[in-house]
């Protein structure tokens, strides 16, 4: 498996499913009218470093280096949908 499904329901800070199918993580999202964010992350990678090496970031500033920035990173260039009440916007 080298990436997986993370759906993140809005207004929470942890992820609520995970799945290693697409179409599954739809489903289930549409099921249950969820609204939220679903979005394809990479197996063993970081996302700070998944981005690098993806050429999607490039570190500039000195807190671009840290620790604390490292752990908040996020990469608008994942593939991505947006969901309100399961509908896909």
């Amino acid at each position: 498996m080298n990436e997986v499904w993370i759906f993140s329901g809005s207004g929470g800070k942890f992820a609520s499913g995970v799945f290693s199918d697409k179409d599954q993580a739809i489903l289930w999202i549409e099921s249950k009218k969820l609204t939220g964010v679903l979005t394809k992350y990479p197996v063993n990678f970081g996302m700070y470093d998944w981005a690098i090496k993806n050429d999607f970031f490039t570190p500039m500033k000195e807190h671009e280096f840290t620790p604390e920035f490292e752990q908040r990173f996020t990469c608008a260039s994942q593939e991505h949908y947006h969901f309100e009440d399961g509908i896909r916007g």
